[in-house]
């Protein structure tokens, strides 16, 4: 890993400079879910902010340290866009967003709602960030990219050094593995403090490009995307992301679809929070193999909760169930 890229002391000064809001988020032992997993499962919850993501804390540590007087635009499946409005509101900045015509709506409306200009192009969260891409080279407007930028996986960082605070024997962490941004923070702060604490990323099947990179050791650009978790749904990896990889991560899984929403039943079934399928994905991961981490002490990352109505009725709740009850 460079050591001009993702850096521990800046992670560590970086709580200074992150908007309150989304700082000392709760981090608690779902023993429920525990039982039903075969293990010891905490849960570090990055929900309960504005934009109901982690996102928010690489985002306005970007804004702090570059304080940009002009426009901005970014591409995002709708997280990082939400974080990149919050904080650009907060500084009169103009913020512009390409996402993709496939975006969810819940996320597209809030960017809109926090003041952003979102451009919908594209099938997926790679084609979008093209035009982003296009469009910035065209007119001079910088370009923001979530996990190029250090601040979006330093600011993330800072999420392991709350989680080393409260809870001190841990055995793994599972991180969900988007473009890399919250898993090059956690993993570099775990390297440098709790070494013998193994990093685990954690992917759907349907967008396999970052951990079939990682595994090979080369770039690996997907042909599609086909997963419900859009979050975390990156087609063309940046190698940039991939470099500040290397070395940190311990074990990679890949997991379908289905463990997906079963992740997010037992989510909110047993620990009463809303997970959307990308911050599921490690408890889909234990619900595959649960022999893997028997017994063990597992710290799972809750990177976002933001669903459309649809999508909670459909995802959140188990018809089984309900007809059984009835």
């Amino acid at each position: 890993m460079s050591p001009t890229r993702i850096r521990l002391d800046r992670i560590e000064a970086a709580a200074a400079a992150i908007d309150p809001v989304f700082l000392r988020t709760p981090q608690f032992e779902c023993e429920a879910l525990g039982d039903v997993l075969g293990g010891r499962v905490t849960l570090k919850v990055e929900t309960l902010n504005p934009i109901r993501s982690f996102k928010g804390r690489g985002a306005s540590l970007f804004i702090a340290r570059e304080a940009p007087d002009g426009p901005l635009v970014c591409a995002s499946a709708g997280n990082f866009g939400q974080a990149m409005a919050y904080a650009c509101a907060r500084r009169d900045v103009r913020l512009i967003v390409y996402a993709s015509e496939r975006a969810n709506a819940l996320k597209v409306e809030r960017m809109r709602a926090l003041g952003a200009e979102v451009r919908l192009e594209g099938d997926d969260f790679d084609a979008a960030k093209i035009a982003a891409k296009r469009f910035a080279a065209e007119r001079g407007v910088r370009m923001v990219e979530d996990a190029l930028e250090p601040a979006t996986a330093e600011g993330a960082g800072t999420i392991a050094l709350e989680l080393i605070a409260g809870a001190s024997d841990f055995d793994a962490v599972l991180v969900p593995l988007g473009n890399g941004a919250l898993l090059a923070g956690i993993a570099t702060v775990l390297a440098a403090h709790r070494p013998d604490v193994r990093v685990v990323a954690v992917q759907s099947r349907g967008a396999p490009a970052m951990i079939e990179s990682l595994r090979s050791g080369r770039l690996v650009v997907g042909e599609r995307i086909d997963t419900i978790a859009d979050g975390i749904g990156v087609r063309i990896p940046i190698p940039e992301a991939l470099a500040d990889l290397d070395g940190l991560v311990d074990e990679t899984i890949l997991v379908e679809e289905s463990s997906i929403v079963a992740g997010m039943q037992l989510i909110h079934r047993h620990a009463g929070v809303v997970a959307e399928p990308s911050a599921a994905v490690g408890v889909a991961a234990l619900l595959e193999a649960p022999q893997r981490y028997a017994g063990a002490h597992v710290v799972t990352i809750i990177c976002g909760g933001n669903l459309t109505h649809d999508q909670a009725r459909e995802w959140l709740f188990d018809p089984h169930e309900a007809v059984a009850s009835a």
